[in-house]
């Protein structure tokens, strides 16, 4: 099998050979048609995320040492099963759940994977999708995705799901209540057309870039704000005429996550997903006195996946920009994703590999 492997962080990644696995006891081995480039990867690539203050957490600390695949928005078809694999069809086409756990411990057995502090997440401590092959422990992990354009389907892996999980930690709102999406990029252009698509009316999605900000109204967006603007926080107020009760935050940087808080109604929530990197400094009486919540969200389990598969195939899920391309242009890919020259998703088409 080839795989475009990290061999050392930050340096263009090479494509490598490898015998291709056998799946034994319940493991499937996928053939994968498509990868997902996610901006997660970029941190995993460079090796570390930035903490603020000058201090770095360092991937190779969780076991994320090179050589190693990137790539955890895996789709493929089953090429070969295990003899207890289970609940599968070889030949048939599937998402590959990637956060998966050790599946042992309380939180696994909860069906929580995503929370396992013995993970073995895809193309971060195990193998990844930038390869033409991959196996997975267990065919509970693969979920169909039939209606849904395989490109698309392998950003749902995580993308599509983080923004669901995400979505799911609102406090209950209202009619009247507004909702803030900081960040269009693949994330949060995903998250406008999410929250459209399960009936959330009022959304301001805010971006440095009018393109972004122009593709996030077609995915429906009822206002939008130049973050850039000296009187964004004032925007966001007026337009929700005080009464923002939610804001995702897709980015992760002391500006945005200022922002939103600073607008955010009595009784709201700042839901942090982006890993952009930096630290924040809080006063604590004012979250009290305005009874705020702060939450993080990282990823989500299989349920929930599942979820965002129906909601896909509902066709109330509309499908942001995803350009396809051939496997060999990863570096590309990662190279212009850093840049910021990517709208929407880059996914890479595996089936132009060959090994």
């Amino acid at each position: 099998m080839l795989s475009y492997e990290v061999v050392e962080h930050g340096q263009p990644l090479q494509a490598k050979m490898f015998a291709t696995p056998q799946p034994r006891d319940g493991e499937v081995l996928m053939r994968l048609t498509r990868s997902g480039v996610c901006h997660s990867d970029l941190h995993i690539w460079d090796g570390y995320f930035d903490l603020g203050g000058g201090k770095k957490f360092y991937v190779k600390d969780r076991g994320c040492v090179p050589p190693f695949t990137l790539g955890h928005e895996p789709y493929g078809r089953v090429e070969a099963m295990g003899p207890a694999a289970d609940g599968v069809q070889k030949g048939g086409s599937y998402i590959v759940y990637p956060w998966i756990g050790c599946g042992k411990c309380a939180v696994c057995k909860a069906g929580q994977d995503n929370y396992c502090l013995a993970h073995r997440f895809v193309g971060i401590v195990s193998p990844g999708a930038y390869s033409t092959h991959l196996l997975v422990p267990d065919a509970k992990y693969l979920v169909p995705a039939e209606g849904v354009d395989p490109s698309f389907a392998a950003t749902l892996a995580c993308s599509g799901l983080t923004v669901y999980s995400a979505i799911r930690k609102f406090p209950e709102l209202g009619s009247a209540d507004w909702i803030a999406v900081l960040g269009c990029g693949g994330l949060g252009l995903l998250g406008v057309s999410m929250l459209t698509g399960m009936g959330f009316g009022n959304v301001i999605a805010c971006d440095i870039d009018a393109d972004k900000l122009r593709e996030a109204r077609v995915l429906g967006a009822s206002a939008v704000v130049n973050t850039r603007d000296a009187d964004a926080g004032a925007q966001l107020q007026k337009i929700s005429g005080g009464s923002l009760g939610a804001v995702i935050d897709f980015v992760g940087m002391p500006a945005t996550a200022n922002l939103g808080i600073a607008a955010l109604r009595k009784g709201g929530r700042y839901v942090l997903v982006g890993l952009f990197g930096g630290e924040l400094t809080l006063s604590m009486p004012p979250i009290a006195q305005r009874a705020i919540g702060v939450v993080g969200s990282y990823t989500g389990n299989l349920q929930e996946l599942k979820e965002v598969v129906a909601l896909a195939q509902s066709g109330k899920l509309k499908p942001t920009p995803v350009e396809t391309r051939p496997a060999s242009e990863a570096n590309r890919s990662l190279a212009e994703l850093k840049d910021g020259k990517v709208l929407g998703r880059i996914v890479l088409d595996m089936e132009t590999a060959s090994g």
